[in-house]
């Protein structure tokens, strides 16, 4: 994918809810710019994976806690749109 985006991907209050591969991505996402790593080599590797699979887990959990929203987010979650999806076949990372 490109560049990194600067705001977390809002997904709370999604039709149909998050799914386990958006929460996975926002998790990574946010693992990517607290730690200023893209792409974890070496010994780096181990507590990134570590990190992002625990942020997921706990993102879940709050999801499913949070009462309804009554709007949904601004804007769509970057694997819901179109171009992410293209570029995504086309790497063949679906």
């Amino acid at each position: 994918m490109g560049g990194m985006c600067r705001n977390i991907t809002e997904l709370r209050g999604l039709e149909p809810a998050a799914t386990p591969e958006e929460i996975e991505a926002a998790a990574r996402q946010y693992v990517r710019k607290v730690s200023g790593i893209t792409r974890p080599t070496g010994g780096n590797v181990e507590p990134f994976e570590t990190a992002v699979a625990e942020i997921a887990a706990s993102t879940a959990l709050l999801l499913a806690a949070l009462t309804p929203r009554r709007q949904p987010p601004r804007t769509v979650p970057p694997l819901r749109r179109p171009e992410v999806r293209a570029r995504m076949a086309a790497t063949g990372n679906t």
